[in-house]
């Protein structure tokens, strides 16, 4: 072991910072996230080999800022009309998903070895998934807006409820001493609780409003105060025997319903992603490597249960409720790593003594592979389709493969793939215009949007290239694709040349590039929702827009 000596605390951080920032380089050169080479830049700075970094001082109150600064835009971001609106298919998914990982990590920590509370920490560790990284992962890739990627988001959010909610609990649980009795002092944790509470409710309608409007004429200060209220309220729920983390949740939710919330959760995203670096340094560091040998192979049967039995979990829970196998796999796969909650979540449990360090490094060890596999596995999702797909028709009912549109339904002149906020549009207006019109779509929640509306619909995907056989293609004189997805319209546009479909055929293009190659390949007509909607809003100001190029 080769151990750095520098003269001042600065020379230390200054030496750190350089290590993470070559480090997350390297890491992006591998398309690997950060978090991956900010726990790799702990291992190396951290006892084990060079000892720039202590496991106690500086670095461990800035991963404490960072933690409660993560919480608070959490908090910020946790608006509850959001979550009366989350949906059946992620309350649903992410509730079952959660229950299912849980229990099912349980068993297998304790088959190999654990004791009963430190598998069930392993168990609930499992279930959380990276939102950060997800988002991420699906913006790069132009997928945050497709069926998956919506749904991925949905039940990423309800896990994140569902993880604030076990360490309030944990924290109420922490601070009871082993000499006390346990039901009173639940009790008293539950009225200081309720206590600190209606503190933040009292300011958040009678001080907050007033005093928010004053600080948001100067951004930096509201900001700072931002800053400052977070950090108080952590404070604060540590005093009162919760934790830092549930107060400075608290904080954000205080805030949610303002209309300041996201010009502060924008803002301090950027101090929250380098203030978190030294909490995965911190992680980093604090790993044993004394046991790594013995703790490989149980890293390795966890890894691999998260990174198949969790997207397997997912499939299950869709499948039975009527979604395609294509829909289902790409959201599963979000759900294939751990997430910097799972950490965050066992790191407390070191803190309230019920779990050891040596547990604490095998869950981070299972972080970093399953981060490290998974973020390979969303990149390349659609090669992994390819070879799986095949096999992949055991997780659909079959309810969702022959659904037959009636016969006594007319005849449609109008077929439109893809039923979302555009392609719906279309649908509603058509069908208030009194034409004949028909949705197909895999999303069973549009699908019962439109059936409330009196249109016949049917349950299909636009790249099945036997999808055609199954459609009234008798009267149709168009057919629409709405997808955001270009691949999308050209396998739709060959599975009808291949069965001689005389209707012609509009596809929506979103970028130049897009139209380019649709024209290419014979659509008869491009639909162009943000140019569109970009002329339809100069003709409001008065103005007349400029022809566009087809």
């Amino acid at each position: 072991m080769v151990e750095l000596h520098f003269e001042t605390l600065f020379q230390q951080i200054a030496a750190l910072l350089i290590i993470a920032a070559v480090a997350g380089a390297i890491g992006r050169l591998l398309h690997q996230p950060l978090i991956i080479s900010f726990i790799a830049v702990g291992i190396v700075t951290g006892p084990a080999l060079l000892g720039i970094v202590e496991v106690e001082g500086t670095v461990e109150v800035l991963s404490q800022l960072g933690i409660a600064l993560l919480l608070f835009i959490v908090g910020l971001k946790l608006d509850l009309r959001v979550i009366r609106t989350l949906g059946v298919v992620a309350t649903a998914t992410g509730l079952g998903q959660v229950f299912f990982t849980s229990v099912v990590g349980y068993f297998i920590a304790l088959a190999l070895g654990f004791e009963s509370i430190e598998a069930l920490y392993i168990g609930i560790a499992l279930t959380f998934s990276s939102t950060i990284i997800i988002v991420k992962l699906l913006t790069d890739k132009g997928e945050i807006e497709q069926l998956h990627g919506r749904i991925a988001i949905g039940f990423l959010i309800v896990q994140d409820i569902v993880v604030v909610i076990v360490m309030i609990l944990l924290s109420a649980f922490g601070a009871t001493d082993a000499g006390q009795n346990v039901g009173a002092e639940l009790v008293a944790v539950a009225i200081r609780g309720a206590v600190f509470i209606a503190f933040i409710a009292l300011l958040v309608r009678f001080v907050l409003p007033g005093l928010l409007d004053r600080l948001a004429r100067t951004p930096e200060l509201l900001v700072m105060f931002g800053i400052a209220w977070a950090a108080a309220l952590a404070a604060g729920g540590d005093l009162l025997g919760f934790s830092e983390e549930v107060g400075a949740f608290l904080a954000g939710v205080a805030l949610a319903s303002t209309p300041f919330r996201e010009a502060l959760a924008t803002r301090l995203s950027t101090l929250r992603d380098f203030l978190l670096l030294f909490f995965f340094v911190e992680l980093g560091a604090l790993m044993d490597f004394g046991d790594a040998g013995a703790q490989l192979p149980a890293a390795i049967v966890l890894s691999a249960f998260v990174l198949i039995g969790n997207p397997i979990i997912v499939m299950v829970i869709m499948g039975a409720m009527r979604y395609r196998r294509r829909v289902s796999f790409l959201a599963g796969l979000t759900v294939a790593q751990i997430s910097e909650f799972s950490l965050i979540f066992a790191a407390l449990g070191v803190a309230v003594g019920h779990i050891t360090n040596q547990t604490l490094g095998l869950i981070t060890t299972v972080g970093v592979i399953t981060i490290g596999l998974s973020t390979y596995m969303i990149l390349g999702s659609q090669r992994l389709l390819g070879w799986l797909g095949p096999y992949l028709g055991v997780f659909e009912r079959a309810s969702a493969r022959d659904m037959e549109v009636p016969d006594d339904r007319p005849c449609p002149k109008v077929i439109v793939f893809g039923l979302g906020r555009y392609g719906g549009h279309i649908v509603e207006e058509l069908h208030s215009a009194g034409v004949a019109v028909m949705g197909v779509d895999f999303d069973p929640v549009a699908l019962a949007q439109a059936e409330r509306l009196g249109v016949p619909t049917l349950y299909g995907d636009a790249e099945d290239p036997d999808l055609p056989a199954t459609l009234p293609l008798g009267c149709a004189e168009w057919i629409v694709s709405t997808s955001p997805a270009v691949d999308t319209h050209l396998a739709l546009v060959d599975a009808l040349r291949a069965h001689d479909v005389e209707a012609r055929v509009a596809v929506t293009a979103h970028t130049h590039a897009a139209a380019e190659a649709l024209a290419s390949v014979g659509a008869d007509l491009l639909l162009r929702p943000f140019i569109d909607a970009g002329d339809q809003a100069v003709r409001a100001l008065g103005y007349e827009p400029p022809v566009h190029a087809a």
